[in-house]
């Protein structure tokens, strides 16, 4: 292959970008067997951010903390597909931590507040009560988190917690964001309960969706996505330098790559920052308006480090820390994953430094075990941090939070940035994405996933990858986007609609942006003027033996490329 190229490819949908989004989407594709589609990435594996580093060490550590747990049936059903095996997978209950006031408090901390000195105690409680009568009689909704913040939990949480807390996750103060994104992500507490909890000494249960989770045995998150790259055809795939975007003309409907390959397409689905996206389409006034959109960048720091996992640690899965003494918000012990996210004990490693810098008294290398910590710190022109001492400066705030003792013995270090990291929920957002997204449509362009259509709300990775797949059904059938469009109800309910055996047929209708002037080219049988209509959900009933028969002829067409009529 020349290091330049010319060749014009024609496809009804491109998907550019194959972290989960984009995989979602072109999963769905392969498994609706009817337009043409192709996917790109300048990576050369899959991913996106929800990638793995390893370190030369053998230490594995994801791009920011990732783990499994699931809204939705076919988000299972593509992962179990790709990792089918029992020993593919562990599973953990999740055992969480705030480091405040020099102890560690379960997580979440409002619903702990029994744990914390007396002072702080009566702070919080008395913080709650008040918040709790106005809440009677206040008439207005809470205009931003900071506000929804001292309503639903008062100064004292407030100032212990919250705010410390959420400045250093997302690099904006709570008066700078809009509280709609919270749903399920932040606990309101009972002031009933916690107060009965303070009186009695005890404890509050675990709470939150990712109570319990799965993590893959090897390749860390990363692996997962390896995987369900590796069920698409690799002639519907271009992954590496040569794919990276360079221009995208939405007029001519023309995306231009970096090795000169020109690649025409009719409907788009984006899932690179929407900010870049305009940036490279050159449109002026898509660029101006998305300026209104924030986000914060993230450093990863990964520490591994010599010696069994001390007692103090224990299980621990991921810990928090509202506190300014250290510059991560969380810590993720990344070796309580899988016992191979590390190098065996028997692997030899000379020790780099003592925790507290000191040089170590032998240089030769030497034997494990050895486990390991992930870190994360957030950055953004309202949180400026110091880049060139942050490494040093985090294993020193691993020290003064009891995390690691001083003379630790540290094999490895590891320290990336990832420029977005977190889309910001600003108060400005909604006013943004309401004219961006639409307006990009408008040039079927489809901007999905975490930064391209930058909803934090249905960030994770199963939002994510049905983000791309409900995309695919709204441009091939007609089908609603429920995770872009309404966060709240996908996240309250368990999403069984699609599955990734069952239905795939019903979405080879002639119905949605389809005429009888233009249905799919296919080399079979003609398609059944009377099949069924979808639903809304893109699913309909029928009996598993059409569902055999169906999909047998669909897998029977040709690639021969189909065309998609324009959409207004």
């Amino acid at each position: 292959m020349s290091s330049v190229l010319t060749i014009a490819s024609d496809v009804d949908i491109l998907v550019i970008g194959a972290g989960p989004t984009g995989l979602g989407a072109a999963k769905r594709l392969k498994q609706i067997d009817g337009p043409s589609w192709m996917i790109i990435d300048s990576n050369e594996i899959p991913g996106g951010l929800a990638s793995t580093d390893v370190t030369p060490e053998g230490f594995l550590y994801d791009v920011g903390g990732h783990v499994i747990f699931s809204h939705y049936k076919y988000f299972d059903d593509c992962i179990d597909e790709a990792l089918p095996k029992p020993d593919d997978w562990f599973t953990h209950q999740r055992i969480s931590y705030v480091r405040v006031k020099g102890q560690w408090v379960p997580y979440p901390l409002q619903n702990n507040v029994s744990m914390l000195p007396k002072e702080e105690q009566v702070k919080c409680i008395e913080g709650m009560i008040d918040a709790a009568l106005e809440a009677r009689v206040s008439n207005t909704k809470p205009q931003n988190f900071d506000e929804w913040i001292l309503r639903q939990m008062g100064v004292g949480l407030a100032d212990v917690f919250m705010r410390p807390y959420n400045y250093k996750v997302w690099a904006v103060p709570t008066t700078k964001m809009q509280c709609q994104w919270l749903g399920e992500r932040v606990a309101a507490p009972d002031v009933k309960k916690v107060t009965t909890n303070v009186l009695l000494g005890k404890v509050a249960g675990g709470w939150g969706p990712n109570a319990t989770f799965r993590f893959p045995a090897h390749g860390g998150t990363g692996g997962i996505w390896i995987a369900v790259g590796a069920t698409l055809p690799k002639e519907k795939t271009r992954f590496g330098p040569h794919s990276k975007v360079t221009k995208v003309d939405a007029d001519s409907k023309k995306v231009y790559l970096a090795d000169g390959t020109t690649i025409v397409y009719h409907k788009l689905i984006n899932t690179m920052a929407v900010d870049h996206l305009v940036e490279v389409m050159g449109d002026s006034e898509l660029i101006k308006l998305s300026k209104g959109l924030f986000y914060s960048s993230t450093h990863v720091i990964g520490v591994g480090i010599r010696g069994e996992r001390p007692d103090r640690i224990g299980d621990k899965c991921w810990l928090y820390f509202p506190e300014d003494n250290c510059p991560f918000y969380r810590a993720t012990i990344f070796s309580n994953y899988s016992p191979y996210n590390q190098p065996e004990a028997s692997k030899r490693l000379p020790t780099l430094q003592l925790a507290n810098g000191d040089k170590p008294k032998s240089s030769e290398a030497q034997e494990g075990p050895y486990w390991s910590i992930m870190l994360e710190v957030s950055e953004s022109s309202m949180k400026p941090v110091d880049n060139e001492n942050l490494l040093k400066d985090s294993i020193q705030g691993l020290i003064n939070t009891a995390m690691l003792n001083p003379t630790d013995e540290i094999v490895s270090t590891y320290h990336r940035r990832f420029d977005h990291g977190y889309p910001t929920p600003t108060l400005e957002r909604e006013g943004v994405l309401k004219e961006l997204l639409p307006a990009l449509e408008q040039k079927d362009i489809y901007s999905r996933g975490r930064f391209g259509s930058w909803r934090y709300e249905v960030g994770n990775q199963d939002h994510s990858f049905m983000l791309g797949v409900e995309a695919t059904d709204h441009i091939v059938n007609g089908a609603a986007e429920l995770t872009l469009n309404y966060p709240d109800f996908v996240n309250g309910r368990v999403n069984h609609e699609r599955r990734l055996l069952d239905g795939a047929q019903y979405f080879k209708s002639r119905k949605g942006i389809r005429t009888d002037a233009m249905p799919f080219k296919a080399t079979g049988p003609p398609l059944d003027p009377h099949a069924p209509v979808p639903a809304t959900n893109g699913e309909s009933k029928t009996s598993s033996s059409n569902t055999t028969k169906r999909q047998s002829a669909s897998h029977s067409r040709s690639n021969t490329r189909t065309s998609i009529s324009k959409q207004s």
